[in-house]
Formats: structure tokens, C-alpha cells, sequence
């Protein structure tokens, strides 16, 4: 396996986040094209879906964040454990602020429960805003870690990249149907709540592009920034992933959505790194 990776490992590791985040935001619209083959979503496939997304994000935040960075760190300046408790710290906190600060409104909730700083931007922005947040985490995680290639040129470090975008993206398919198919339910058009379900993912891309360009200028930082990614993704699914998910009566159903889902991600981890 690792062989077929090496072939690979000659690209530009930003152009290979970019080819990465670009897989995942697709994978976001694929789902968000649900909404054209249905119109509503029952409450039980919802929560199976964002539990599902909440244990992929929990084990990548693990195999294939905390782990490399703790090893990286082994026989530098500072106990290996350090930068994976500051760098996620510093994740969880970052997010912290966003959420505090971004505008954003979760689905199902009326207007006047909007987050963040106060605005009269309209319901429908807000809505994927909300959605945006959770694709931020996810894009850094991917840019960070193909940005780890430049400082170690491994087929396994590479192989693990790729599992994380695959994981990622597994995940977003589900994530982009559960943006879509509720707007279409609250009154939007096919189309307007497609455009506006893979719309959320766009910030991948972007926050992928960006995750690898700062590792590549900042090698020493490493570490630290698989770390902050990890604390970022954590804090996404403990404050609004698995809420979300265990809303109504069908929670043991996004119980087992979320431990497919850190099996899933587990198994491509192992699997290909």
C-alpha cells in the first residue's frame, strides 16, 4: 500500500491539501444533492448521521492528529506531551472565540436564538454559518496534516493524510444532506437549499490550503498545529455535533451512528497508515 502512496509524495504538500479539501467539500455537495431526491429527513437518520459525523471526528482527532503530534514531539526540546495538551488547549479555545463572536444559527431554532455578535443578517446565512464552523476544524485538520509531509516525506505520514480526507469526507456527505434537506423542509427551493448546503463546505478548501502553508513556514510548529487542529474538531463536536445528535427520543441511534463512525475512521486510519 504504502508503495502506491510514494509516487505521490514528490507534490507540493499545499497542492495536495488543496486536491484533498477540494475532495471533501465535493463530498459535501454530493450530500447536499439529496435534497433533489428528497424533501424531508426523519428525526431518527438525521441524529444516526450527525452521530455518525461525531465519532469520525473524535477518532481522526486521535489517530490521526494527537498521535503523530505526540510522536513528533519524542526527543525534542519539551516533554513530547506538551505540545498536544497547548496545541489543543489553543484549538478548543480558538473555536471558543469564533463561536462567540461569528453569527450563526443552528437548524430548528428561531431567529431571535441566533449566536455570536448581533446582526440582521438573514435566516438563511445564518443557517450555514452555523454549518461553516464545523467545516473550518475539518479543512485545518487536512491542510496540517499533508503540510506534515514536507518536514517527513513518509508514505505512511502520507497514507495517514489521505485516510483523515477520506474520513472527512465520509462524513460530510451525510453532514451536507442534513444542511439541505431541512432547509428544503423550512420552505427553501431544491435548488436554493442545495446551493446552500455545499456553500458550507467552501471553507475547507480554504482553511486546508491555509492549515499546510503555515506548516510548511513554520516546521517547529508542527506539533502544536496537528494539536490545535484536533482541540478544534473536539470542541465542534462536544458543542454542537452531539447535542444536535441526541436531540429527541432516538438517541440511541446517533449512539451507534458514533461508534460506526469512530470505527470507520479508525479502520482507514490503521488501514492505510
Amino acid at each position: 500500500m504504502h508503495s502506491f502512496f510514494e509516487k505521490f509524495l514528490d507534490y507540493n504538500p499545499v497542492v495536495l491539501a488543496l486536491l484533498a479539501t477540494l475532495f471533501t467539500w465535493f463530498l459535501t455537495a454530493l450530500g447536499a444533492g439529496m435534497v433533489f431526491f428528497f424533501k424531508s429527513i426523519k428525526k431518527k437518520v438525521l441524529n444516526s448521521m450527525l452521530g455518525f459525523a461525531s465519532g469520525v471526528m473524535i477518532a481522526a482527532s486521535f489517530w490521526s492528529l494527537l498521535n503523530p503530534a505526540i510522536e513528533m514531539a519524542e526527543g525534542g526540546p519539551v516533554p513530547s506531551w506538551v505540545p498536544a495538551v497547548v496545541g489543543f488547549l489553543a484549538g478548543g479555545a480558538f473555536l471558543l472565540i469564533i463561536d462567540k463572536t461569528l453569527p450563526h444559527l443552528h437548524l430548528g431554532l428561531p431567529r431571535d436564538q441566533a449566536e455570536g455578535i448581533s446582526t440582521s443578517w438573514k435566516r438563511s446565512v445564518l443557517l450555514v454559518l452555523a454549518i461553516t464552523l464545523h467545516n473550518i476544524p475539518e479543512g485545518l485538520a487536512v491542510g496540517v496534516a499533508f503540510g506534515a509531509l514536507a518536514n517527513n516525506p513518509d508514505p505512511a505520514m502520507l497514507a495517514g493524510a489521505v485516510a483523515l480526507a477520506m474520513g472527512i469526507g465520509l462524513q460530510n456527505f451525510p453532514e451536507g444532506a442534513a444542511v439541505s434537506i431541512p432547509l428544503r423542509r423550512e420552505g427553501f427551493s431544491r435548488l436554493k437549499a442545495f446551493n446552500y448546503g455545499q456553500l458550507s463546505g467552501v471553507v475547507e478548501p480554504i482553511a486546508g490550503v491555509l492549515g499546510a502553508y503555515l506548516v510548511l513556514t513554520m516546521e517547529p510548529l508542527l506539533p502544536y498545529a496537528l494539536s490545535f487542529a484536533a482541540g478544534a474538531m473536539i470542541f465542534v463536536v462536544v458543542e454542537e455535533l452531539i447535542p444536535e445528535s441526541q436531540s429527541g427520543n432516538e438517541t440511541d441511534l446517533s449512539t451507534i451512528g458514533a461508534i460506526l463512525g469512530f470505527a470507520t475512521m479508525m479502520l482507514l486510519d490503521v488501514a492505510l497508515g
